[in-house]
């Protein structure tokens, strides 16, 4: 009888020894597909850090500008419209669409600012535009960022065998943070324009 037991424990050894076997590689897949779902959720978030940093800073420069040229409402009003899509963005597609439309109204005003010399010799005006300069630039390396987190999710979720894994637990593909089709194009500048 204890010969019986034997077997028997060797019986329930194997079938254990399978399961770690398959457990341990979907467990790890799955381990991995979390970490880098969270590495995706952390660079969105870096990117509304920066963008809600721009939306602080751009009342006082728009102020600032009003002040001086207060003739360019549709440029305000633009950026005030853009502001607010920004704010009621619900998904990546959506505030990438808001931020090229505010990148473009800041890009017109900044042209504005060109027809004014007295502003740009404001004290705040130049304080204020080397903030937005600076977040700029901080938002161009939070997207940077951000799309290689969604490369590596993507990547990792499509490879075998942890393609299955992302079926069966739900991970879905993540969206790349995208330029507007507009942004593509090289805009023409003419120096001699007076």
């Amino acid at each position: 009888m204890n010969f019986k037991m034997n077997n028997g424990l060797k019986i329930a050894l194997i079938v254990l020894a399978v399961i770690l076997v398959i457990a341990i590689p979907i467990v790890g897949s799955y381990n991995s597909l979390v970490n880098l779902e969270q590495s995706v959720n952390k660079a969105e978030s870096n990117i509304d850090t920066q963008l809600q940093r721009r939306s602080d800073l751009i009342p006082n420069l728009v102020n600032t500008v009003k002040g001086y040229a207060s003739q360019e409402k549709d440029i305000f009003t633009d950026i005030a419209n853009a502001r607010s899509k920004l704010a009621g963005a619900t998904s990546v597609t959506e505030q990438a669409d808001a931020d090229n439309q505010l990148s473009n109204a800041l890009s017109r005003l900044l042209v504005v600012v060109e027809r004014y010399p007295d502003l740009k010799s404001n004290q705040n005006f130049r304080d204020l535009s080397v903030q937005l300069e600076g977040t700029e630039n901080r938002i161009a390396i939070a997207r940077q960022d951000y799309n290689a987190a969604v490369t590596n999710y993507n990547t990792k979720r499509r490879r075998f065998p942890t393609t299955i894994i992302s079926s069966l637990f739900g991970f879905q593909e993540k969206p790349l943070y995208k330029a507007s089709a507009g942004a593509v194009e090289v805009p023409s500048v003419d120096f001699n324009q007076q």
